[in-house]
């Protein structure tokens, strides 16, 4: 173990990020990292911990600029590096681990050619050791990242991190969406080896378990700019109106969308992992349905294929006791309208090259929800609905906080009206009060509209407290409850 009274391997003094004339970024910050210690970074969705985490190895979201202070990094100040130190020190001394790991994969790689592409010792063994280590099974080494559950892909880009045997280490809520059991194994392994081998980490992170569990020092960024601000009840996200009722019983018979006997396998070069065997499921209409379980037991297979985003090898869909065709492309418009999916990872849903603003906008024309003189004013409507300022509009994906970056996710499908709602795990990238607060807006539209929501979580208690029943999927199936939760929410 490095001793702790070495250098700091990392030193931030006094540094302010701002974006232009636009908004501040993260306020005046200062911190310094030691050997063998963990720093989490907590504060509010918005408060600048991604973009601190980034400005640690020298990289700035666009139109980003330094307003005040200083970044070093290994003796190094990483602003005025040259480009070809600059990625030497990325590649070999500081690694990050982003809050969407999953889009830092190569998709067309296996996990551990992932892992190996530049890994310090490259042979089986140490493979084998750094994805175990990360509580991946060996099976999975085999293969890719389209085949893995959101949180076996975070615990991939870790494994992929320090395989590298860097110095720093940075992660991005790196338990998020990770079931308690292994959130504590990964929290575990960070304490473990942050001690035996020396290894500075900052990890930011709303998770308050997390937190208490590993770090040694807590360091919290001021409140940013755009708090939320959930919507008045009395007034609905699409603009219609209706009273303020309580959501419907559902019932055994009631419509809605079911699955029967769904199958789901991924395979490469000879390798079968089976996310679903057999699984069935039914969301009445205007009920509210938990799904939870272990990483990796098949949750977001499920709802990508209740969205038709990923076809079983059999199995029925079926939408008020009619057919549902399997394939996204094969329903008609008005269906695609009627069901929405919030992914895991808002960024699968929000276009970089195109503002907060044309990413609503194209729904509603779309499916024509309203006209072109209209639609602005709609943009703004659905932004202040998931509690963002109407001049988010303007902004693009990487000029917002992962948090905010999820409430613009969940505006996008709410454009269209939908009628469900599946929603994967839309809580992990938020603070506890703001993870309320949407899930209070979901349960409004519920309410008011009729909405069916279907939320999946591994925080059982907080979904708990938003359905009328909570399913457990295990092995590919849903087991059902015996009969609804006591006391399920109402708006």
């Amino acid at each position: 173990m490095a001793p702790t009274d070495s250098p700091p391997p990392v030193t931030v003094t006094d540094l302010e990020i701002g974006c232009g004339t636009g908004p501040v970024l993260l306020r005046r910050t200062s911190l310094g990292l030691r050997r063998g210690r963990i720093t989490a970074l907590t504060g509010p969705s918005g408060s600048g911990k991604t973009t601190l985490l980034h400005a640690l190895i020298g990289d700035l979201p666009y139109g980003a600029r330094v307003v005040s202070g200083s970044v070093e990094v290994l003796g190094r100040d990483v602003f005025s590096l040259p480009p070809a130190a600059l990625r030497n020190l990325r590649r070999r001394q500081i690694a990050y681990v982003g809050q969407d790991p999953g889009s830092a994969l190569n998709p067309r790689m296996t996990a551990r050619r992932l892992i190996a592409e530049l890994a310090a010792d490259r042979s089986p063994e140490a493979i084998g050791q750094v994805m175990a280590d990360c509580r991946l099974p060996g099976a999975l080494a085999h293969h890719r990242p389209g085949a893995l559950s959101g949180g076996q892909q975070r615990r991939l880009a870790l494994a992929r991190a320090l395989a590298r045997r860097p110095e720093v280490l940075l992660l991005d809520e790196p338990t998020a969406g990770l079931d308690a059991a292994l959130r504590d194994e990964i929290t575990a392994l960070l304490r473990r080896l942050a001690t035996e081998h020396g290894l500075a980490v900052v990890m930011a992170s709303h998770d308050p378990y997390a937190v208490e569990s590993c770090a040694d020092t807590v360091v919290t960024l001021a409140t940013g700019p755009a708090p939320y601000a959930p919507p008045t009840p009395a007034r609905s996200v699409t603009g219609r109106r209706s009273p303020a009722a309580p959501p419907p019983e559902p019932s055994a018979a009631a419509p809605g969308l079911r699955a029967e006997n769904l199958h789901v396998a991924f395979t490469h070069r000879g390798h079968t992992h089976q996310a679903l065997a057999g699984a069935g499921f039914h969301a009445p209409t205007g009920s509210a349905t938990g799904i939870t379980g272990p990483s990796g037991c098949g949750k977001t297979t499920l709802l990508r294929t209740l969205a038709g985003l990923q076809v079983p090898q059999s199995g029925t869909l079926t939408w008020d006791g009619r057919p549902l065709p399997a394939p996204v492309r094969r329903r008609g418009r008005d269906m695609q309208r009627r069901i929405q999916f919030v992914p895991q990872n808002p960024l699968g849903a929000l276009n970089p090259a195109r503002t907060i603003g044309a990413t609503l906008g194209r729904p509603l024309r779309l499916h024509r929800i309203v006209g072109a003189q209209e639609t602005p004013a709609r943009v703004g409507s659905l932004l202040e609905a998931v509690g963002l300022p109407g001049d988010f509009a303007h902004r693009y994906p990487h000029e917002l906080s992962g948090g905010q970056r999820q409430r613009a996710s969940i505006a996008r499908a709410l454009a269209t009206e939908p009628d469900l709602l599946l929603c994967d795990e839309i809580t992990s990238a938020l603070d506890p009060a703001t993870a309320a607060a949407v899930l209070d807006l979901l349960a409004h539209l519920r309410a008011t509209r009729r909405l069916t929501l279907v939320l999946v979580s591994h925080e059982v208690d907080l979904i708990a407290a938003y359905t009328d029943t909570v399913h457990v999927l295990r092995h590919g199936r849903v087991d059902r409850p015996a009969a609804p939760r006591e006391g399920a929410a109402s708006a």
